[in-house]
């Protein structure tokens, strides 16, 4: 059995390759980061989750982040996005070099507790958007992850190439209850249905004939 890092939100895509990662016969530590995202009840969803299937979880405050970086609306004061989930409507989201950070944070964490790959959630319907999603991105920091410590941690994108449709399908493939996630950028009581998040997850959700098992505010069209 591996022992592998899973860097874990406490969204759909990152729940689904927690899953995955167990359906492999991993040993799984969790670790999710508080940014300030505005959306920090993710964290919430992603505890519990952990918390339910006995998997180790750290939750790390990188706040202070926040005084070097600026101009993303999941930190700042700027209007998140509604509709459209598509690059000109979601640039204002980027976090300035985020997963880079996370991935570093967690590739330390992995060869503290001698495992053997970080696991994260970039999937093909952020290429556009991230460029920290994209192959290129991932082939390059796997590169680095293999030579920047003694022991060389791969990593592990296993939805790389899939989009948040098939993400799903494949999760309800092994039954997951996506009531235990949480993607609106707004951190209400209830998802807004109105951001692009939400909208992306609406869409996938009727992609596969399925109704999303949240409480929304208000559905997309």
């Amino acid at each position: 059995m591996a022992k592998v890092v899973v860097i874990y939100s406490g969204g759909m895509d990152s729940f689904t390759v927690l899953h995955h990662a167990l359906q492999q016969g991993h040993e799984i530590f969790a670790i999710s980061f508080n940014y300030g995202q505005r959306h920090v009840r993710e964290l919430d969803a992603a505890a519990q989750v952990c918390q339910q299937l006995n998997i180790p979880h750290k939750v790390v405050d990188i706040t202070a982040i926040n005084s070097l970086l600026a101009g993303s609306s999941l930190t700042s004061d700027i209007a998140i996005p509604e509709g459209e989930y598509a690059e000109d409507n979601m640039r204002s989201t980027v976090v300035p070099n985020r997963n880079m950070i996370l991935l570093s944070l967690a590739i330390g964490y992995a060869v503290s507790i001698e495992a053997e790959a970080v696991y994260y959630g970039a999937h093909s319907g952020d290429h556009d958007i991230y460029p920290d999603c994209r192959p290129e991105f991932v082939e390059k920091m796997n590169a680095v992850s293999l030579i920047a410590n003694y022991e060389p941690i791969r990593i592990e994108v296993p939805y790389l190439h899939s989009d948040k449709a098939e993400i799903l399908a494949a999760g309800l493939a092994m039954d997951l209850d996506y009531s235990q996630t949480w993607t609106c950028y707004n951190g209400r009581e209830k998802a807004c249905g109105k951001c692009s998040a939400c909208s992306e997850r609406l869409a996938a959700f009727a992609a596969n004939q399925v109704v999303d098992p949240l409480a929304y505010e208000e559905e997309s069209a």
